[in-house]
């Protein structure tokens, strides 16, 4: 593989994933690339998801996930290697998008007066010994080690890709007064604080902001939490080249 091979394959941080695809329609949540796209019928999105395959080519394998609906599609590009974005998912969503226009559609419009913006789903289980109870998780749910994550506290996903990841959160001391499993709601960075001025508005308190922008640990009124979280907050320093 030459240099410029190995530069498609590179994981992307945070900040470089998001700003690749800033105006094509396409969000970076939580590791992938997410968009959406109307559709009239069940027909018209199967129609639409066949020219999204061809123009993806053999990529489209391993890398692109539609999820098709009567009325949308939502598309999500990940690296099937290491679940992360590099450069060739970006690559992908700018040929989407431009097959997209073609069509009239724009990605991430969403379907008329949808309620938000694409989300990933996560569900946070707080443990004393994780490498005890991941086992008990894996099993129950059929779930899988997210590819290149597979060490004895690494997440769990749904190979299949329809339920919400599972990770497990490290406890120090027993917390019987409080609820051991929480939601993750992972959403562009920037619509955070519209997700949370909602959730606060709706009954819910902040329990603390102390990781923001990163996430914001939120509560209903008996005390069970959500968090919201976003990409921002989560790379190390860039290191400068030497």
């Amino acid at each position: 593989m030459d240099e410029s091979e190995q530069d498609l394959d590179r994981t992307l941080r945070r900040q470089e994933a998001s700003g690749a695809v800033t105006g094509l329609g396409w969000r970076y949540v939580l590791g992938l690339l997410r968009t959406s796209l109307p559709a009239g019928s069940l027909a018209e999105a199967a129609d639409i998801a066949g020219r999204v395959v061809a123009v993806c080519g053999a990529e489209a394998d391993g890398r692109l996930w539609i999820d098709l609906r009567r009325d949308q599609l939502v598309l999500s590009l990940q690296s099937p290697a290491t679940a992360s974005v590099t450069r060739r998912e970006v690559a992908l969503a700018r040929r989407i998008s431009e097959v997209a226009g073609g069509l009239g559609l724009a990605t991430g419009a969403g379907v008329g007066g949808a309620p938000r913006s694409v989300q990933v789903l996560e569900v946070a289980i707080d443990a004393m010994d994780i490498a005890a109870v991941r086992p008990f998780w894996k099993a129950a749910l059929g779930y899988a080690d997210e590819p290149g994550h597979s060490g004895p506290e690494d997440a769990l996903v749904d190979p299949v890709g329809q339920g919400p990841a599972i990770w497990f959160q490290q406890m120090d001391v027993p917390r019987p007064q409080r609820n051991r499993i929480h939601l993750d709601i992972s959403v562009p960075h920037d619509e955070a604080q519209h997700r949370i001025q909602a959730t606060l508005a709706a009954g819910g308190r902040l329990v603390s902001d102390a990781e923001a922008p990163a996430f914001w640990v939120l509560a209903d009124p008996e005390g069970n939490e959500a968090c919201i979280t976003t990409w921002q907050g989560r790379d190390p320093p860039a290191t400068m080249p030497t």
